[in-house]
């Protein structure tokens, strides 16, 4: 008969998906509200390869080990998201996409990733205030983003500067989230506070409060 082993305990891979999204944003969000002369567009491009890409998406898978179907949905989309945008900077680089094609190719993205958010924004509010925060401010800022491109504005002014003053703040609410979860992943008891969730609260794991409890198995 085989021995029995006990299961392994599983980190929270929550803390590093959301840490991962919050730079990436702020790198990309501080270049379209200040404008190119001051914040180059590529000075986020390997950070959108490798931390709000890759690393978000490995996130991702591990949320799938741990059963909880939203971050495993939330991190993977914006994991792919960071590395499919990064993609795209690649084809305009190589001149594969001309330069009055590059406005209206991200709102279209951008239009896309909003009608994501808006059902994510509303399952976000059942996990707790400071996710339901994060999804609702990169809601506010995704609208902004893709109604400015495809007017035309170009990073540093119009609508897409206000969408890059926004994503700022839903950058600081994701470190914020992000640092609650290592915290209290230290602590029998919570830390730093993340609220309660606005409805249908989702059963949370024994011991410390993450920031993207997990669901039933």
């Amino acid at each position: 008969m085989a021995e029995e082993r006990p299961a392994l305990a599983v980190a929270d891979p929550a803390p590093l998906g959301l840490g991962a999204f919050a730079l990436t944003t702020f790198i990309l969000s501080a270049h379209n509200a200040f404008g190119a002369p001051t914040v180059p567009l590529l000075g986020f491009f390997g950070y959108a390869l490798f931390y709000g890409g890759l690393a978000q998406f490995m996130a991702g898978m591990w949320e799938f080990k741990n059963k909880n179907t939203f971050g495993a949905t939330a991190f993977s989309s914006y994991g792919a998201f960071w590395m499919g945008l990064a993609a795209f900077i690649t084809l305009v680089l190589f001149g594969k996409v001309t330069a009055k094609e590059v406005a209206p190719s991200l709102g279209l993205i951008l239009l896309a990733f909003f009608i994501f958010n808006t059902y994510m924004v509303v399952i976000s509010a059942r996990v707790n205030m400071a996710v339901f925060g994060v999804f609702l401010t990169l809601e506010v800022t995704e609208l902004l983003l893709w109604i400015g491109n495809f007017a035309g504005n170009a990073a540093g002014s119009g609508l897409v500067a206000l969408g890059g003053y926004v994503g700022i703040l839903t950058a600081l609410v994701a470190w914020y989230a992000s640092a609650a979860g290592v915290a209290n992943s230290m602590a029998p008891t919570p830390i730093l506070p993340v609220g309660r969730p606005l409805w249908g609260a989702i059963p949370t794991s024994a011991g410390a409060e993450s920031p993207l409890p997990r669901t039933r198995a």
